[in-house]
């Protein structure tokens, strides 16, 4: 329901490149909580290395049975430290090339470690309450409507389609043999959807139509269409309870960005590949209607 225009916050992943090249004198010792499963060359391998290593090629092993996940999980993490050590023996770490990319994971890492910080003390009752009042419930001021269509080439095919409807042909069933939209298969059936999710040409005639009518061929940059319209509604506003975890995610973002926001007005940000621009604030997250999957859509 609530669309963020902000970047997903970076996370760590994989085993620690440092915990990895430590030797044993150096590790901290396994905790009760993070206890060692395992030990390469002196290297202890936790379960906090398996959790971040799930987050590395966890995708990968989805179908297997949970016991194979874990042994593959230890065996990722033993070739990591077992490869690593041996490029710390040629001493690939020192690199310049290796450094500047560590540098820059570094700094990326620790920016995730901020931003959460930063959205500490976003989420509260006060907070989800006007956020819901403000950008949610002033959605059931919307009109939507529920239409299908039929997408062809070219006007001529588009009339011969209606004329086949206005003799008794079923929509849906010529929708699904003679559509080249994408939804075709499901008899044209767009959903509901509101006036600013499909391109203007589209939209006015839809808006205009009364539940059962049929238009005439309705040209747009994707070709001609024959508009049904099913039914014309409010938009339903979303329980509280359905979308909290959605007004919390926002409310975090929020302060996220507004966090970064105030770091740029006070930052010397110098441009050196061309003439200096003033920083551009980034943009709030916003609102955006459910998008309704369709070709007609902006």
């Amino acid at each position: 329901m609530i669309g963020l225009a902000l970047l997903a916050l970076p996370i760590a992943a994989g085993c620690s490149k440092e915990a990895a090249s430590q030797k044993p004198a150096e590790n901290q010792p396994a905790s009760a909580s993070d206890p060692a499963v395992a030990r390469v060359n002196g290297v202890e391998i936790r379960e906090s290395d398996l959790a971040m290593a799930a987050q590395d090629i966890g995708q990968n092993l989805q179908n297997a049975p949970p016991q194979m996940q874990r042994e593959q999980l230890i065996a990722y993490v033993t070739d990591i430290i077992l490869v690593s050590q041996a490029a710390d023996a040629k001493k690939l770490a020192d690199d310049p090339d290796f450094q500047h990319h560590l540098a820059f994971l570094r700094n990326k890492m620790i920016m995730g470690m901020q931003l959460r910080e930063a959205g500490k003390g976003a989420v509260s009752a006060e907070a989800e309450q006007k956020l819901y009042e403000e950008q949610v419930k002033p959605m059931g001021s919307e009109e939507e409507v529920h239409a299908r269509h039929i997408l062809v080439d070219s006007e001529d095919e588009a009339k011969a389609i209606l004329e086949q409807i206005k003799g008794g042909a079923d929509f849906a069933e010529l929708a699904k043999e003679k559509s080249k939209d994408p939804g075709a298969s499901d008899g044209g059936d767009l959903g509901y959807f509101t006036k600013d999710q499909m391109v203007p040409e589209f939209a006015d005639v839809a808006f205009k139509m009364y539940p059962g009518q049929l238009s005439n061929p309705v040209k747009t940059q994707f070709g001609w269409h024959i508009i049904k319209l099913e039914d014309k509604r409010q938009r339903p506003v979303p329980e509280f309870d359905a979308i909290k975890e959605q007004l919390d995610t926002f409310l975090i973002r929020r302060a996220q960005s507004d966090y970064i926001g105030k770091l740029r007005q006070t930052a010397k940000v110098e441009r050196l590949d061309h003439p200096p621009t003033p920083p551009a604030l980034p943009t709030p997250p916003a609102v955006p209607t459910p998008p309704a999957g369709d070709a007609t859509k902006k």
